[in-house]
């Protein structure tokens, strides 16, 4: 699909989609636990949907009625020899050791980059749980045999959280009383906060999170087992920023679905917009921002590496020389966002220099409309739609449809807001 922005100035009130973090987790969540979880505001996006026929493979019934989810299960008794993760870095993250709780051997598989993504973290971790484990030399397919058994163990965390996230779901269901999972180097330790309150919102073990260096899990007994679990999923920081920075370089408009008090990772744009002096009021219930004169900051995105692709288009339009440190947490996405970023924003007049962990981007008052390629990266297509929106001219935006792993809705919301929209050929209703 190939889509067309061209200079637009929006305005009006957008609700943010569901959160595929808070999604996926609760997923998990549901089939781990034993009993009906009903879920309000779940998400749409080519992830969430892998998540669901995930579960549903792993033993969980689920049924949409009316915007709610209804999952019940009793527990991981796969019904299939092979689960499929879809392109979500999550989900194979997060699953492969919920898979384990099994004793049945089950092969994991995925596509897009998934399947040169490094997974040789299972490899050295599982075989210390008891858990068989066959690789294609740490890539997919994996091949997974349970049980898991909780032992102490330690990982490494500078790859991803997302490794952690799945023991800490697995350990909860298991015997794993006085048991600890130490980690060395932990990244994005907001997402581990949201997995923990993921877990006690579905009355799950929550282990004692001792300063993110080891996560302690106390004896428990279930008393949360076969209780009905009502859970709403947040709205999405990740896919929200976009909008946020839509409103600070394109017109003023209003979001709302966004909890301030969120523990998502991504709500670090606030920090980043503030500091770049952008027009914005935040309130509880909603955030209203418009645009201003734009100023370069500085901005760590170590532990918010998603960020990287809305804050270049932020800093595309401000004054001077932003500084984004976290580059190297963005070689292993749906592209190598760094290179990525370089390269398509250099084709709109935006130069982007990359130091080892930090990206310099340089502002200019003038971006030009350029024909861009997402690199099927859903975040690479929506920054490029984003800067698109104050260009000199059309942005085209090739194998677009890439949007539709985190925010399928994406170029229909911004099209709310007044921003021209259109598929070469075919104009958006």
């Amino acid at each position: 699909m190939i889509v067309s922005i061209q200079p637009s100035v929006i305005k009006g009130e957008i609700i943010a989609p569901a959160s595929k973090s808070s999604m996926q987790r609760a997923c998990a969540a549901a089939l781990a636990r034993k009993g009906k979880s009903i879920i309000s505001n779940p998400g749409t996006s080519n992830d969430d949907k892998a998540a669901l026929s995930i579960i549903k493979n792993l033993g969980a019934d689920w049924e949409f009625e009316d915007g709610v989810l209804t999952i019940e299960s009793e527990g991981v008794k796969p019904v299939t020899s092979e689960i499929n993760c879809g392109e979500s870095g999550l989900s194979i993250r997060m699953f492969s050791p919920i898979v384990a709780l099994s004793d049945q051997q089950i092969t994991i598989n995925g596509g897009g980059s998934l399947a040169t993504r490094p997974m040789d973290f299972f490899d050295e971790v599982l075989p210390q749980l008891q858990v068989e484990i066959d690789s294609k030399d740490g890539k997919l397919p994996l091949k997974i045999k349970g049980p898991l058994r909780p032992e102490n163990i330690t990982i490494d965390g500078s790859l991803s959280s997302q490794f952690l996230t799945g023991l800490l779901m697995a350990y909860a269901v298991s015997d794993a009383g006085g048991k600890s999972i130490t980690v060395r180097n932990l990244k994005s330790k907001p997402y581990i906060d949201l997995t923990l309150k993921v877990m006690e919102d579905f009355g799950l073990n929550v282990p004692i999170n001792r300063n993110y260096e080891s996560f302690y899990f106390a004896a428990q007994s279930n008393e949360a087992t076969n209780k009905t679990i009502n859970y709403t999923v947040e709205g999405d920081w990740s896919g929200g920023a976009f909008l946020l920075v839509a409103g600070a370089i394109a017109g003023e408009i209003t979001i709302k679905g966004l909890d301030v008090f969120s523990t998502q990772a991504d709500k670090a744009i606030l920090q980043a917009l503030i500091s770049s002096e952008a027009k914005i009021s935040i309130e509880e219930k909603q955030i209203v921002i418009g645009p201003a004169k734009l100023k370069a900051f500085h901005f760590d995105a170590t532990d918010c590496p998603d960020l990287f692709p809305p804050l270049v288009a932020l800093a595309a339009y401000c004054e001077g020389t932003t500084v984004i440190e976290g580059v190297t947490r963005l070689a292993h996405k749906e592209s190598n966002r760094g290179l990525t970023l370089q390269e398509e924003f250099k084709k709109m007049g935006v130069e982007i220099e990359l130091q080892n962990d930090i990206m310099l981007v340089k502002g200019n008052s003038i971006v030009k409309g350029a024909t861009t390629h997402s690199h099927r990266d859903h975040r690479i297509a929506m920054a490029c739609a984003v800067a698109g929106l104050k260009g000199d001219g059309e942005t085209i935006i090739e194998e677009a449809e890439a949007i539709s792993k985190s925010y399928p809705d994406f170029y229909e919301h911004i099209k709310s807001l007044g921003a021209s929209v259109s598929l070469i050929n075919k104009q958006l209703n």
